[in-house]
């Protein structure tokens, strides 16, 4: 039986071409953007609490808040590329205030791609709340179908495919300079976020039984995908948290601590009641 011998992939440092001055800027300018939405997030998580479902938001306003927690919890990830992009951008032959649209198209691309996950998330979330509404028990197995989920995505091709794509920004950056010249910028912004969709989506479902509005949660996964997308042995510590996921989805039906996310459900007489009629 011949002998495999398994190598993660290697990483692209993400200050290759940037000289340090400006990568000290960018990254500072990044975390002070993560750092604001960290305390928008936490002030409505504050105002919300924890509860199956859509917490009762309609969708434009669930869509701003799902953005906000983005913002919060990629841009420290995405940092290597936005800042390379964005420095590029900077050096195009073009009035500042043209300099400044292109820069917005591409965070708007980024942001567009995490508001179509958002979307699928909404539809998700309306549909566990009802499915507990109607019978707590079943809080459960959707918090060991989502643990499960998430544990098996940390395993699968696209999120080798994905991670690799997020792990090795120069070669991303000269596949993106080859694109046509029409909405480059919303398109590359755009691009990316798909990438990172793909590689993040397991993670943001276990938000379902931790709970959407569980800060505590979402920094954690925050931190997860930091480590996963720059550090040396991100590939090797992805395939770590899948582990994790695998117990956690084995627990879940006999540990109810570990579903807060998905209690504390009023019953769906009293949700009909409340509505009143039609």
């Amino acid at each position: 039986m011949p002998h495999v011998r398994l190598e993660a992939p290697a990483p692209t440092g993400p200050g290759v071409l940037l000289p340090r001055r400006d990568l000290a800027v960018g990254w500072t300018l990044m975390v002070l953007i993560a750092v604001l939405a960290w305390v928008l997030t936490i002030g409505q998580a504050r105002r919300m609490g924890m509860e199956p479902g859509t917490m009762g938001l309609a969708l434009p306003l669930f869509l701003l808040l799902w953005v906000v927690m983005m913002a919060a919890m990629m841009l420290p990830s995405v940092a290597p590329v936005a800042i390379t992009w964005v420095r590029g951008i900077s050096r195009r032959p073009a009035a500042p205030a043209v300099r400044a649209l292109h820069i917005a198209e591409f965070v708007i691309g980024y942001l567009l791609a995490w508001t179509g996950f958002g979307l699928l998330a909404y539809g998700a979330l309306a549909l566990t709340g009802d499915l507990v509404r109607g019978d707590p028990q079943v809080g459960r197995w959707i918090g060991a179908g989502a643990f499960l989920l998430a544990g098996l995505h940390q395993f699968g091709p696209l999120k080798r495919v994905c991670l690799r794509h997020c792990r090795n920004p120069m070669f991303q950056l000269l596949r993106y300079s080859r694109f046509r010249p029409w909405a480059k910028d919303l398109r590359v912004g755009a691009h990316h976020g798909l990438y990172c969709v793909g590689c993040c989506w397991g993670l943001m479902l276990v938000l379902i039984p931790l709970g959407v509005m569980n800060v505590a949660a979402m920094a954690a996964v925050a931190v997860v995908i930091f480590l996963e997308k720059l550090w040396r042995r991100g590939p090797w510590f992805a395939w770590a948290i899948g582990i994790a996921f695998l117990v956690l989805a084995a627990l879940a039906p006999f540990q109810d601590w570990l579903l807060p996310g998905l209690e504390n459900a009023p019953p769906m007489e009293e949700t009909n009641r409340m509505a009143g009629p039609l």
